[in-house]
C-alpha cells in the first residue's frame, strides 16, 4: 500500500505539472494578445505603474507657507481696518488654525507672507519669500481683489491672472520640487452681496467703497447694475477655472471648490465689514483647507 501511494502521488504531481505548463503555454498564445500585432504579453518589456497623484500625497506636512490677501491676514476680524495673522485661518495661533492642526510647531514652521490688498500680480513674490523656507505645504487664497475693482473694466485680464499663477507655481516646483500646494477658489461675491442686500448695516458700510465693483449701490437692480454684478460673477468664474486647471495639471496641487461655495452669514462676516470672514469665518475656512489637505484623494472640484 506504501508504495502504491508514493506512485499515485508522484503521478499526481506530474499530472499537475503537465496541467499548468500547458496552461501557461496556452495563455503565452492566446491570453493576452495585443490587438493583432502578433506579439505576446510575455514579449512586452514589463513597466511599473506611476504612482498616483493620491499616493505622493502627504496628508501630514511639516511645515507650510500661507499666501494670499487680506482674508489670509485676518483683516477687521479683532478690530476695524486692522490685519490680526493670530486668528488667521492658515497660520493662526488664537483659532484652532491649518497650522495648529498639521504641525507639530506652528510656530516655527510655519510662515505668512500673504498681504492685505494683494491681487495675484503679487503671487510671484510671495512665492520667492515662501521658496526660501522650502515648505512642504504652500497655501494660496488670492484672486478677490482681482476682481473688487473700481469698475469691471479694471478687473485682472483672465490672461494676465493665469500668467502670473502658472509663473509662481513653476517657481515653487523648480526650487522645491516636491513641496505641495493647497489652492482654495475665489470666494462668490454675488452671493455675499446677495445676503447682505438685507442687511442695513452691510449696505451702509459697504458705501465706503468695499468691492465697489460688486458691492457698489446694493439696492439696485437696474440693468445697467444687474449687468455689472453679472460680469464680475463671470470674472470670478474665470479665475476659479484658471486656478483649477493649473492645478490639475500639477500632480501635487489641490484645488478647493468648497470655499467659493460655502454660504457666509452674517455669523462668519466681520462685524465691521460685512465681507471679510470674523473669527467663526476664519474657523470655518480652516476646517474646509484641513479636510482637503488630510483626504487620501482630492474632493471632486
Amino acid at each position: 500500500m506504501r508504495g502504491t501511494t508514493k506512485r499515485a502521488v508522484r503521478g499526481a504531481v506530474r499530472g499537475t505539472v503537465a496541467m499548468v505548463t500547458a496552461a501557461s503555454a496556452a495563455l503565452l498564445v492566446t491570453g493576452c494578445d495585443d490587438g493583432g500585432s502578433g506579439t505576446t504579453a510575455a514579449a512586452k518589456p514589463s513597466h511599473t505603474a506611476a504612482p498616483s497623484p493620491a499616493s505622493e500625497w502627504n496628508t501630514r506636512p511639516a511645515s507650510l507657507a500661507s499666501l494670499g490677501d487680506s482674508i489670509t491676514r485676518g483683516f477687521d476680524a479683532c478690530a476695524v481696518l486692522a490685519d490680526c495673522p493670530e486668528v488667521s485661518w492658515a497660520t493662526g495661533t488664537e483659532v484652532d488654525s491649518l497650522a495648529r492642526r498639521l504641525l507639530v510647531s506652528p510656530q516655527t514652521s510655519s510662515w505668512n507672507y500673504a498681504r492685505t490688498g494683494a491681487r495675484m500680480a503679487d503671487l510671484p513674490g510671495q512665492m520667492r519669500s515662501a521658496i526660501a523656507h522650502k515648505p512642504q505645504l504652500v497655501t494660496v487664497l488670492l484672486g478677490a481683489n482681482d476682481a473688487c475693482r473700481p469698475n469691471v473694466a479694471d478687473m485682472t485680464p483672465v490672461d494676465r491672472f493665469r500668467t502670473d499663477f502658472e509663473t509662481s507655481v513653476k517657481e515653487l516646483r523648480a526650487s522645491v520640487p516636491k513641496a505641495q500646494i493647497y489652492v482654495a477658489g475665489v470666494p462668490d461675491l454675488k452671493r455675499l452681496w446677495s445676503e447682505g442686500r438685507t442687511n442695513g448695516y452691510a449696505k451702509t458700510v459697504w458705501k465706503m467703497g468695499i468691492c465697489p465693483s460688486m458691492l457698489r449701490d446694493s439696492d439696485a437692480v437696474d440693468e445697467a447694475s444687474t449687468q455689472r454684478r453679472a460680469q464680475v460673477d463671470q470674472r470670478v468664474g474665470e479665475y476659479n477655472a484658471v486656478l483649477k486647471d493649473v492645478c490639475r495639471r500639477d500632480r501635487l496641487c489641490r484645488y478647493d471648490a468648497s470655499v467659493h461655495t460655502y454660504g457666509f452669514t452674517g455669523e462668519q462676516l466681520s462685524k465691521w465689514d460685512w465681507f471679510h470672514p470674523s473669527k467663526n469665518g476664519q474657523r470655518e475656512l480652516a476646517e474646509m483647507a484641513y479636510r482637503e489637505i488630510t483626504a487620501t484623494r482630492p474632493s471632486a472640484a
